[in-house]
């Protein structure tokens, strides 16, 4: 019965709310890395999503200016906001891995990001409806100890069942529209209004959490044989400093004994 109840959308605790949310409680933390994550972003769907999954997180509201180019190349857009966004906090914290991501709206080539107004709302999701689209999403990912970064990108397929202008009036007077790429959400009332979606939904929402395990391992990876090669490299002078000197000695007996082969002082084999 208590099941029902989260699922009927009747009164709950938060308690059950958690526990719905957390199948398990006992799982503390992520299980595939114990880094904590620098989100880069003010979207409280992907802040939600690290917590979903137990990946320890904190908020660091980037400082860049969204700008939307709407014949730019899909992907380049993404990552080059993604980038900007990351980077844009890696001067506020010290150590950890900054994420910063992008998501937007494609329809035939045009970039849908947020609507300016609930008319341009209304304008996405007309359009929208009934049709096919592409969601991407670009995620970088930088150690803000080091300044390396990895970026990639995810896409999913999705298709708005078709509306009528009452319904899309309605769906707008909830808000949600307002704040998200192409005028929708997936995760909230928009669940009644995506009719399909191909590939990943959490990419859908805002953050493709298996791609974001793919590069943050890429990047420790990186990351460590860097370390590996500046300890090799350290070594190596090091070991070359002492070879260096001891050849000066060696080259400086040799110049010694010829200083002495000059002066007659040859031993006394020579005589």
């Amino acid at each position: 019965m208590k099941g029902e109840r989260v699922l009927t959308g009747e009164r709950v605790s938060k308690r059950q709310l958690a526990a719905h949310r957390h199948p398990d409680p006992g799982v503390k933390r992520f299980p595939f890395f114990d880094d904590e994550i620098i989100l880069a972003s003010s979207s409280p769907r992907r802040s939600f999503l690290l917590g979903l999954v137990r990946i320890k997180h904190k908020v660091v509201v980037p400082r860049v200016r969204e700008e939307d180019h709407a014949h730019e190349d899909p992907v380049k857009h993404v990552l080059r906001l993604a980038g900007l966004k990351a980077h844009s906090a890696r001067g506020r914290v010290k150590r950890g891995i900054i994420l910063g991501a992008d998501t937007i709206v494609v329809m035939e080539g045009d970039i849908l990001g947020k609507p300016r107004n609930k008319r341009d709302a209304k304008r996405m999701l007309r359009r929208l409806s009934g049709q096919w689209h592409t969601v991407y999403t670009g995620l970088a990912v930088v150690d803000a100890a080091n300044g390396m970064e990895t970026m990639g990108y995810e896409r999913s397929l999705v298709k708005i069942r078709k509306m009528t202008d009452v319904e899309i009036d309605a769906y707008i007077a909830t808000g949600e529209p307002m704040d998200k790429a192409g005028s929708y959400g997936i995760q909230g009332y928009g669940a009644a209004i995506v009719e399909k979606v191909r590939g990943c939904y959490f990419n859908v929402v805002g953050l493709p959490l298996v791609k974001l395990l793919y590069l943050v391992r890429a990047l420790k990876k990186t990351s460590e044989r860097q370390a590996g090669a500046v300890g090799r490299g350290a070594a190596h002078r090091r070991l070359s400093g002492r070879s260096t000197r001891g050849g000066e000695r060696k080259v400086g007996g040799a110049r010694m004994g010829m200083r002495g082969a000059r002066r007659g002082d040859l031993g006394p084999s020579s005589r």
